[in-house]
């Protein structure tokens, strides 16, 4: 079975236009896992939807993953930290 980190990063580069810009870090904060998920502005958009629906799909998805393993986890989702320089070029 699929670890949560990778539930993340088959799904976001699935969707993604540029899922060679897609990244997943993942840390402890108080006995939960955070995963961030960077990826390019214009595909933030997409995995987050309409409304946030498809971040709340996502989210389900992770946290039965997470659940399989005993583990809490929770998911942001960020711009990719050189983001805003490409978008200036």
């Amino acid at each position: 079975m699929a670890s949560p980190r990778q539930v993340v990063e088959v799904i976001a580069r699935a969707l993604a236009d540029r899922p060679d810009e897609v990244q997943v870090t993942e840390s402890e904060h108080r006995g939960t896992t955070v995963l961030e998920l960077f990826m390019a502005p214009g595909d933030l958009g997409r995995v987050i939807g309409r409304n946030g629906r498809t971040a709340a799909a996502v989210r389900t998805l992770v946290n039965a993953a997470a659940e399989r393993d005993g583990k809490r986890v929770m998911l942001e989702f960020r711009d990719a930290p050189d983001a805003r320089h490409h978008e200036r070029r």
